[in-house]
């Protein structure tokens, strides 16, 4: 612009490739609408780079972007491809906008571009009763089209989905299933029988694969892990993540898996879990921080009585692994305190905020001040008060909130008390 050259297609593109690398979406539909105004050529590969990288940066709210932008494949006299339609397609079907995906499909065959194997799959996959399962299957069987490992899973997800649980296990005896895409399919169908709570189920078409020599993919790996129930082998979880040989899928599998364990009281095993996250990935504190983080916030929300392992755990996690706490952890740990209403574990989270080199600010505070009155010490909880500002409105709603909740409860609850007293001190007196 400062030397007033017009860009080629070629510098365009270039532009395009880096944003899309950078998922940078935006900013690359932005480039291509520039291109439209100066009537330049885009190729679809560049379309495509773009689509991708909508769907890695999880940006499906841009598909209507990327519908729009079917129209201005036609001022660049490029001929729109099933591949275009069906990357958008999914990614409708992802942000489960129906009415969305309804019209993709309309303007495929309004563009005369006919539907391939992965369009009947996204379609298939998305079915929520069996009547359009045989719709759609019975349309692309007519029009010719082979059915693929993607339709195999499509009709698995599909069936299992509409409580068609028999059905979908009878799509993995089809005799006409690839050998070689045999484990995948029955992958699909052990993960989809874990999402609907069968897990003795999913974990025997697991041993089965791997008595037949077989692995499982990543995905059907992470799924068996995140629906684990606890009657289960808790041995069978080390043996899942076994399967996973990348780096990011093993560190999501074990984070599922030390959730698991916490939940379900198996601290020994979450320990030596914990433990291998720290020797994978020491060089990377803050993926660490974000697994204590996620496994507090857990005991946070379940019952009273689970403070104590999250007491276990931080001690071990000091202790036998090194680590300081997060200030988001003690927090966690803070409300576990207050849902527990134990004051002596409350004092011992707001001397761990110390011990880390944490400051305390308003939030922290404001915990503590609820801690504190919900364990029963309000003359402790009165001189915490002085120490916050409370110009904030918000602040002096959630004190106000706080005064509410626990010390009229406790005065309510103590007139209960005397006059329970004193109705039994009437009831026992003697008549004279």
């Amino acid at each position: 612009m400062k030397f007033e050259i017009t860009p080629s297609s070629a510098s365009y593109e270039k532009l395009i490739t880096y944003c899309c690398d950078l998922h940078k979406v935006h900013f690359a539909l932005d480039i291509v609408d520039q291109m439209c105004e100066e009537g330049l050529s885009l190729s679809i590969e560049m379309l495509h780079s773009i689509l991708h990288a909508s769907e890695e940066n999880y940006e499906y709210n841009l598909f209507n972007g990327a519908y729009a932008m079917l129209d201005d494949l036609k001022k660049l006299n490029i001929p729109p491809t099933s591949t275009i339609y069906n990357t958008i397609l999914a990614g409708y079907f992802r942000e489960s906008n129906i009415s969305g995906a309804m019209m993709v499909l309309k303007q495929m065959e309004s563009e005369d571009v006919k539907p391939d194997s992965h369009t009947y799959s996204y379609l298939i996959a998305n079915c929520n009763c069996e009547e359009d399962i045989t719709k759609y299957y019975k349309a692309m069987m007519a029009a010719g089209i082979q059915v693929t490992k993607h339709i195999f899973m499509a009709l698995i997800n599909a069936y299992t989905a509409c409580g068609q649980i028999e059905k979908a296990k009878q799509v993995v005896l089809d005799k006409g299933i690839p050998f070689n895409s045999l484990n995948e399919i029955k992958g699909a169908l052990a993960s989809a029988l874990a999402c609907s709570g069968m897990m003795p189920d999913a974990l025997n078409i697991y041993k089965e694969i791997k008595q037949n020599g077989g692995t499982l993919e990543p995905k059907p790996v992470i799924s068996l892990i995140e629906h684990f129930t606890s009657e289960g082998d808790v041995n069978i979880l080390v043996q899942l993540l076994e399967e996973l040989h990348d780096p990011d899928y093993w560190f999501d599998g074990c984070c599922r898996a030390v959730v698991h364990c916490v939940t379900n009281k198996h601290l020994r095993l979450a320990l030596e879990l914990l433990k291998q996250l720290k020797v994978e990935f020491h060089k990377d504190d803050l993926a660490l921080d974000a697994v204590f983080d996620e496994v507090f916030s857990v005991i946070a929300e379940r019952q009273p009585n689970d403070l104590q392992i999250g007491l276990a755990l931080l001690q071990a996690m000091k202790d036998e692994i090194g680590l300081t706490p997060s200030r988001k952890s003690l927090d966690f740990l803070l409300a576990s305190c207050v849902n527990a209403k134990d004051l002596q574990s409350s004092l011992l989270i707001w001397r761990e905020y110390q011990a880390a080199g944490l400051h305390c600010n308003v939030l922290t505070f404001l915990r503590m001040y609820q801690a504190l009155l919900a364990s029963g010490d309000p003359k402790s909880a009165k001189t915490l008060l002085t120490k916050i500002p409370t110009e904030d409105p918000h602040v002096r709603c959630i004190i106000k909130a706080c005064q509410m909740t626990y010390v009229q409860s406790t005065s309510s609850k103590m007139k209960k008390q005397k006059v329970q007293k004193k109705n039994k001190t009437w009831n026992t007196t003697p008549m004279k």
